[in-house]
């Protein structure tokens, strides 16, 4: 990558001895957005001649246009993999040709290159950080499915990482490359944007935003490739995830380092993993927790996992843990599954489709396949789930007769 020169040449874009300084190049994803993706590339060219494209597999033309840009690092591939996919091959190429940070900007002209320079400043004045440019949603022309999906995962994002910033989709990101190099990536769509998140915040990585403009096209003018319903559920099971493992494992192990007294975590298993209760009254409370918690009894689950712990004498917190698989992230799945399991008891069964005809009006009209096929799933579930829970502390019983009491 050329050093700065020490005075800036005349004919260099605006920000360019800013971002050579600091390693910066643009990466801008792109799939199917030949009316945009020119006039975008133009726009940032002002800026940097850093600038990164992934063709996510288009097949509207973009490819032809891109391949007429002079003067930018194109990667292209045939097939459509998803945003995430594009992004991942966007930081690898930009690690491979030694850069430090990636700003990333969508290609569908929502976003303005005017707002570069906000990035860079809050980059020298604060120092290194994941910065997302936070929109503002609350101006008009904001789709109200945007604004709804923009609250709940900025909601579940505070949940799982304790940071709590304005925006968590917004696609315009200054990333700090390093501390994402070697980590091993497990989504390729939309839901990429929140797992890199989170998981770059569990890292130590500072999170942080700053106020961008925002653009939305009136009407069909837009061009999304967003799919509500099915991208939405593939957010919320990606949620699911990160909110268990979270407080499994991220949360526990932080507040151990915060004390950082041997103490503690005995003191810690003990509460989870009482070593009074054998492997079948933990198999037990694993089991009865599932089924709580896939139950058709909505905001009542915590309420009958404190009775029943109390009445069957058995470990309440596993039990509340356990029941945790019905979070609100997870319960579209849950439902689609529960319709499946209807479908096989009730006599004239109907077939849902998840990601289009799985709606509030659907449930409410085969209410009955629901409750009849989410009891059979939460039966399922708790014994599969008790059953790995004693095979599990039968071999740890094995293995270490300590970890297993």
């Amino acid at each position: 990558m050329p050093s700065l020169p020490t005075t800036p040449e005349p004919h260099l874009p605006l920000l360019q001895h800013r971002i050579d300084k600091h390693g910066i190049c643009i990466i801008i994803p792109t799939y199917n957005n030949a009316t945009t993706v020119g006039a975008v590339i133009a726009k940032v060219q002002a800026y940097t001649s850093r600038i990164i494209v992934v063709n996510d597999g288009s097949t509207d033309g973009t490819a032809d246009i891109l391949a007429a840009i002079p003067g930018i690092t194109l990667i292209s591939y045939p097939a459509n993999r998803g945003k995430g996919w594009a992004l991942r091959q966007g930081f690898a190429a930009a690690l491979a040709a030694g850069y430090r940070y990636a700003i990333t900007i969508d290609s569908d002209g929502q976003h303005f290159p005017s707002d570069l320079p906000a990035f860079l400043n809050h980059l020298e004045a604060q120092g290194p950080s994941l910065l997302i440019g936070a929109r503002n949603m609350a101006q008009e022309g904001v789709p109200s499915k945007s604004s709804f999906g923009n609250k709940f995962s900025t909601f579940w994002f505070w949940v799982e990482t304790g940071v709590r910033v304005p925006d968590t989709q917004s696609g315009y990101r200054l990333y700090p490359l390093l501390p994402l190099r070697g980590m091993r990536f497990f989504t390729v769509k939309y839901e990429f944007e929140i797992e890199v998140l989170v998981r770059a915040a569990w890292k130590g990585v500072p999170v942080s935003s700053v106020p961008i403009s925002v653009y939305y096209a009136p009407g069909k003018e837009r061009i999304t490739h967003f799919r509500p319903f099915t991208d939405f559920s593939r957010i919320s099971v990606l949620n699911t995830v990160l909110v268990v493992v979270a407080f499994l494992f991220i949360k526990p192990c932080d507040f151990i380092k915060s004390l950082g007294k041997k103490e503690t975590y005995s003191k810690f298993r003990n509460l989870i993993f009482n070593p009074s209760e054998t492997p079948a009254q933990k198999a037990l409370a694993v089991a009865l927790g599932v089924f709580i918690g896939i139950a058709p009894i909505w905001g009542f689950q915590i309420i009958t996992c404190i009775f029943l712990a109390a009445l069957l004498k058995l470990n309440r917190y596993l039990m509340l843990l356990s029941a945790h698989v019905s979070i609100p992230p997870m319960i579209p799945l849950i439902i689609y599954l529960s319709y499946l399991a209807g479908g096989l008891v009730v006599a004239k069964p109907v077939e849902l489709v998840y990601g289009r005809h799985l709606t509030l009006a659907s449930i409410h009209q085969h209410f009955m396949q629901y409750l009849a096929g989410s009891l059979l799933l939460a039966g399922a579930a708790a014994i599969v789930s008790g059953l790995l829970t004693y095979l599990v502390l039968l071999f740890f019983r094995q293995k270490s007769p300590r970890l297993a009491q």
